[in-house]
Parts: C-alpha cells; sequence; structure tokens
C-alpha cells in the first residue's frame, strides 16, 4: 500500500505541472478525490491490507496533501488572472473620480438604525417580517375579527390572492410571540402601506417600528420609561410627550404618544396640522386574547406594545416638513443627508 501510494504522489506531482486551466485543475481533482479517483480505489484496498489503521493514516495523509495543493494552484491561477486584467486594463483618468456622485443614506434608513441601536443596547432583539401577509396576521391574530368597524380604521391594499399589504408592523406581533414566548423584548421595523390621501403628514407608504416587551408585572409605567429613553437618546436631549386615551383593538388600555412638534417648537405648523403636537406613537398594554393567540399565559404574564412612527421620527429629528419628501426620489432633498 505505501509503495502504490508514493507511485501515486509522483503520478499526482507530474499531472500537477502541466495543469496551467481551472478546467484542467477540476479534472485532476475528480482523477484523485473524485467517488472512482485514486484515494477512493486506496479505501477499497484497506480490505486486503495486514494494518489498516497505517494504511488508513497514509491515504489521510495522501488526500490533504492533494487538496491543499490543489487549492493552492487554483488560488495562484486566479491571482495570475487578476494581475493579467489589471496589465491589461486602461489606465485610471484621475479626473474622473471628482466628476463622481456618491450616494447616501436615506433619513428613514439613519433613524431606523438609530432606534435599533438603542432598543438592543436596552436588550431587545430586532427582527425582520414580511410585507405582505395575510388577513390572520393583519386583524384576526390582534383582537380584530372580520367585520370588526376598526377595520375601517385601516384601509387596506387586498391582493387578489386574499392575503394584503400590512397596515401596521403589529402584524408581526402573532408571529414573534409564537418564536420566542415569554418574557420577551422584540422590536420589528417595517414598511406598511394604506390608502391614504397625502399630505404633509400623511403617506400611503410609510415605515414603522413594532415594539413588545413582555414579562411578568409589566405596566404602563415600563412603556414611558422605555419611550423616553428612546427618545431622548435619539434627540440627544429631554423630549415633552403626552399620552391621550386611544382604541386599539388589540391593546387594552390604549394610548396615543405624542412628541412636542420639533419643527415648530409647539407653536403649530402643517406638519403637526397646528396642534404643536405630532402623533408619534400608538401604543399600550397588549390585550389578553392577543396574548392567547400568540401562545401566552394570561395569568403570568402581562406586556405592552408600541408602534412607532420611523416617519414621522425622521421628520422631527431632520427638520423635513413634508412627509412626502421621503418618497419622492429628489436627489435635492435627500443629498443633504450624506454627511450624516
Amino acid at each position: 500500500m505505501k509503495e502504490k501510494i508514493e507511485a501515486l504522489k509522483l503520478r499526482f506531482e507530474e499531472e500537477l505541472k502541466t495543469a496551467a486551466t481551472e478546467e484542467a485543475i477540476e479534472a485532476l481533482r475528480i482523477a484523485f478525490l473524485g467517488k472512482k479517483g485514486a484515494v477512493a480505489e486506496l479505501m477499497t484496498g484497506l480490505r486486503d491490507v495486514a494494518d489498516k489503521r497505517e494504511a488508513g493514516q497514509l491515504i489521510n495523509e495522501f488526500k490533504t496533501a492533494v487538496e491543499t495543493e490543489l487549492s493552492a494552484a487554483a488560488a495562484a491561477l486566479k491571482e495570475a488572472a487578476l494581475k493579467a486584467e489589471i496589465r491589461s486594463a486602461k489606465k485610471l483618468n484621475p479626473s474622473l473620480l471628482a466628476k463622481r456622485e456618491f450616494g447616501s443614506y436615506h433619513p428613514i434608513t439613519l433613524a431606523t438604525r438609530e432606534v435599533e441601536e438603542v432598543f438592543a443596547g436596552m436588550g431587545f432583539t430586532v427582527e425582520d417580517y414580511a410585507e405582505v401577509v395575510d388577513d390572520y396576521e393583519c386583524f384576526e391574530a390582534l383582537n380584530i375579527p372580520k367585520h370588526h368597524p376598526a377595520r375601517d380604521m385601516q384601509d387596506t391594499y387586498y391582493l387578489e390572492n386574499g392575503q394584503l399589504l400590512k397596515t401596521q408592523t403589529s402584524a408581526a406581533q402573532n408571529a414573534i410571540m409564537k418564536k420566542y414566548g415569554a418574557p420577551l423584548r422584540a422590536i420589528f421595523p417595517g414598511r406598511c402601506f394604506r390608502n391614504e390621501s397625502t399630505d404633509a403628514c400623511h403617506e400611503n407608504t410609510f415605515f414603522q417600528m413594532e415594539g413588545m416587551m413582555i414579562d411578568e408585572n409589566i405596566s404602563i409605567s415600563n412603556l414611558i420609561y422605555f419611550m423616553k429613553t428612546m427618545l431622548s437618546e435619539v434627540f440627544k436631549r429631554d423630549i415633552k410627550v403626552r399620552l391621550r386615551p386611544g382604541f386599539f383593538p388589540f391593546v387594552e388600555p390604549g394610548f396615543e404618544l405624542d412628541i412636542n412638534c420639533l419643527i415648530c417648537g409647539g407653536v403649530g405648523c402643517p406638519s403637526c396640522k397646528n396642534s404643536g403636537w405630532l402623533e408619534l406613537c400608538p401604543c399600550g398594554m397588549i390585550h389578553p386574547n392577543v396574548l392567547k393567540a400568540g401562545g401566552i399565559d394570561t395569568e403570568k404574564y402581562t406586556g405592552f406594545a408600541f408602534g412607532l412612527g420611523l416617519t414621522r421620527l425622521a421628520m422631527m429629528k431632520y427638520g423635513v416638513k413634508d412627509i412626502r419628501d421621503f418618497n419622492s426620489g429628489n436627489l435635492k432633498s435627500l443629498s443633504q443627508f450624506e454627511s450624516l
């Protein structure tokens, strides 16, 4: 067996010297390492060898050597091809670099990443979810049965197959609960769609970030703490907020968390409908029916949920007066964020 392996080594070295293309190296690999190659034949011959342990070790050493040399040869070929391509390429014209225009991150992307970083630092998992969901995920699992009048609050885009474009990031709540169970801390940003009339503070395509915290003895005070902490981190100062009672079937009690308009300073402008306040975050304690649908023990756990308006948050953070600018594709408006 030892002599046979030595002969194969010599044969491999000779054939490797003449393998000048990727195809030739691949053919050599098949010849020695393939299912019917030289190494496979050696393994088959082990049955007739007295000292199988020593022979097996020699075969493995040979196989490893072949693999290593083939990898090195393939890498050398690629490097040589790259050098040849560089040599044959036209010389770089440095003057062309000055004419290039570089892109920038969208302001909503910047705001999303910043908020994700804040919540991740507070122990929240960052999740992603589909934009096309079914009726159960978007409504029924959120305590909104068919023909419930609360559905009229969301003018929904339905697809021909019965699915729909999610109207709220809450559509992921059921799946996230079933994925992690309780206790749970998770945020899941995403794009939402509603057939709305557009104006300075409304769009038919917008971004939200859903958040949930489920554990023992969770209350509204926990919700307020986490939201105020997030806002102060994002805006680098204390932000004036208010809670108003609000109806959302998937939370009880439910609230609207408003932020003092940072564009007009609370005086009133088109962005805040001249109220001085901007609705930023519907929120509340998760309804027991929603927890049960997600497989959570409502006798042991409670939780809060919020739907942070990332688009409106970006408006406040960057002083964008019209929400429609974000989806306009207007490079003049969006290029100012290159340096952020």
